[in-house]
């Protein structure tokens, strides 16, 4: 099954899991900005997604064979003649590690986080939010993962496995999904982990639980926050009104005058 055929296979089972089993059951299943994260996963999911990697793809294995052949660093090749179970894993730990890296630098940063406010602009939470985020989120973190992840060699298939679960994860812990893990969101992000990181209030701080597919990042690094008793009293950001409604101003956002925005 090619990528596409499991992005919409996974959508579609969330939204029957979300149908029958909602956590928020006032929140409508048919909530405003829904259309745009409709369009936002198939344009983020499967076009923007085909072009960047290609280009970006491209560019790291040329970048790569010509730092091999200039001997500048050795070959590492940490996974070639590794069962694919090990290479799944190796691979989903780097990978789920430098997206938490990138995850923080987007909040960290002020011209990244002029991007990332795209995606905290959600105040309904459903699965659907996973892929509501600014297109140049997938260039920086594409152009930042693809060449760390060349040096480990191994088999295209587990990479491709690691890419699915993790949508399927990100889908999770949007999720409108009435359901709890256990002891494994020590190590797993979850729906009610993840929800306190799109609190739209300065409590346990702005910068809270980054984590992607694994929460162990944000336990290690002292960025976890989840009051297991309640939901954040509002999702979004402060000043998040500034945020167009339309998807081409949305698109366009950051380069808007602020009273441009303010419109929508």
């Amino acid at each position: 099954m090619s990528y596409l055929s499991w992005l919409l296979l996974v959508s579609g089972s969330f939204a029957v899991i979300e149908f029958l089993k909602p956590a928020r059951k006032a929140q409508p299943h048919l909530r405003p900005q829904l259309t745009n994260d409709l369009f936002y996963l198939v344009f983020n999911g499967h076009l923007w997604a085909v072009l960047t990697g290609g280009l970006i793809g491209a560019l790291a294995t040329r970048t790569d064979s010509l730092m091999k052949g200039a001997s500048v660093f050795p070959t590492v090749d940490l996974l070639t003649g590794k069962s694919l179970i090990v290479q799944f894993v190796v691979y989903l730990l780097i990978s789920d590690f430098l997206q938490w890296c990138v995850h923080n630098l987007l909040h960290r940063v002020p011209f990244l986080w002029n991007f990332h406010k795209v995606h905290h602009s959600i105040h309904q939470m459903d699965w659907a939010g996973n892929f509501r985020f600014h297109w140049m989120e997938l260039v920086v973190y594409k152009s930042l993962l693809y060449i760390p992840l060349l040096f480990l060699g191994g088999e295209p298939e587990p990479l491709f496995a690691v890419a699915v679960f993790a949508t399927a994860w990100g889908h999770f812990n949007h999720a409108n999904f009435d359901v709890g893990i256990g002891p494994l969101a020590y190590l797993f992000n979850s729906p009610r982990m993840h929800l306190w990181h799109h609190d739209s209030s300065s409590e346990g701080g702005l910068g809270k639980n980054y984590g992607i597919v694994l929460s162990c990042w944000d336990y290690l690094f002292r960025t976890a926050y989840w009051p297991k008793d309640r939901e954040p009293g509002r999702l979004g950001y402060p000043h998040d009104d500034e945020m167009p409604r339309d998807i081409p101003r949305q698109m366009l956002f950051p380069a808007l005058p602020s009273k441009v925005a303010e419109d929508g």
